[in-house]
């Protein structure tokens, strides 16, 4: 069902200043904190007796004491206190987790976890860089997370679904831009397309200080099995490309079941860094784009459980960048059950930003 043996986004940094963070990831209950040494930490979110979810009762100190009997678990998942007797069950034990810090995200490994090697953790820099600002945030998503790599991968439905903030005038659809995919070291996709010449959608023209003709491009990125990136590059038409104004958007996903989806989000900008009336208009202008995919999203999965069917039911060539991601997919979890110690070291995203190389991408 999904990929066990790679690093998902369990939580931004920031959610740790409360006392813990419960969530559903890859259909597990897990409960995480930061203990009062800045070690993060993660476990079933089950006390073993009669399973209710630590995350009803409450933490005490850097353990977490079970709501129904008392039952109190360390950071390291071992019982240490059962109400009324001295002796502990030897099988009183919570599972734990690795879980690691990087980028400002909390990263979790939920399959073997003799193979959770930290340096395995995709390099998204960018979300806790000082040469980017940073706008953030978070959508939970009724649909299969495929769902959202499609969508995330196939960028020409912005012209339509999101009319409003960052989709040009149907005259101009995007689809109409010829996309190059590419594949490499079998886990990564890219569809790139240029723009040129086209009036800047409203999101950009913000960004610009008002509406112009910009030329814009954009790359679409997807690392199995749920990490995105895309790219955006714009500047007016007037002036030369490596004045553009650069946007990496983060879409960080990790699956709760089968048929819901943690996104994780982040625009981050090279541009205008130290103005932060810019960063939560954006973020607002981000947002609204996102709750417009929700709701395509969450349509399309319900559509897909009524009709007993999956998508694309017929496939047009826009869909040339999502199919090829889905085919990856398969592949890394067919090869991580023929060999259960199967782990793929992630490539690099982007290139660090030289023109030269954006205009290669």
């Amino acid at each position: 069902m999904f990929v066990q043996n790679v690093w998902y986004v369990a939580a931004f940094e920031s959610e740790f200043d409360q006392p813990f963070v419960a969530r559903r990831l890859l259909d597990v209950p897990v409960l995480m904190f930061r203990t009062s040494a800045g070690q993060l930490c993660a476990m079933d979110d089950a006390c073993p007796h009669r399973l209710l979810p630590l995350s009803q009762g409450k933490r005490v100190g850097d353990e977490i004491r079970c709501g129904y009997h008392g039952m109190c678990f360390s950071a390291q998942g071992e019982c240490t206190h059962v109400p009324g007797q001295t002796g502990i069950p030897t099988a009183a034990k919570v599972r734990t987790y690795p879980l690691e810090v990087r980028h400002g995200l909390a990263w979790i490994w939920l399959g073997d976890e003799t193979l959770a090697d930290p340096e395995l953790i995709p390099d998204v820099h960018w979300n806790s860089s000082p040469e980017w600002a940073a706008s953030r945030g978070y959508h939970n998503i009724g649909a299969n997370f495929r769902l959202l790599n499609d969508n995330l991968l196939d960028l020409s439905h912005e012209t339509y679904v999101h009319e409003d903030t960052i989709g040009n005038d149907e005259e101009e659809s995007i689809a109409n831009y010829a996309v190059n995919v590419t594949v490499e070291a079998g886990c990564l996709t890219r569809a790139h397309r240029e723009m040129p010449n086209i009036e800047a959608p409203p999101f950009f023209a913000m960004s610009l200080g008002g509406e112009c003709v910009i030329n814009r491009w954009q790359s679409a990125i997807n690392l199995v099995p749920a990490i995105n990136l895309t790219i955006v590059g714009f500047h007016p038409v007037e002036q030369d490309r490596s004045g553009a104004l650069i946007g990496h958007v983060l879409h960080l996903l990790t699956p709760e079941t089968e048929t819901s989806t943690h996104y994780f989000w982040a625009f981050v900008r090279n541009y205008k860094i130290e103005d932060e009336a810019m960063t939560e208009s954006v973020q607002k202008a981000i947002a609204a784009t996102f709750d417009q995919d929700k709701a395509i999203l969450e349509i399309q999965q319900k559509q897909m459980q009524e009709r007993k069917t999956e998508v694309p039911t017929v496939a047009i060539k826009l869909d040339q960048a999502p199919i090829q991601a889905r085919r990856l997919l398969e592949q890394r979890l067919k090869d991580e059950e023929e060999t259960p110690a199967h782990v793929v070291a992630p490539p690099k995203l982007v290139p660090e930003h030289s023109f030269a190389l954006l205009e290669e991408v």
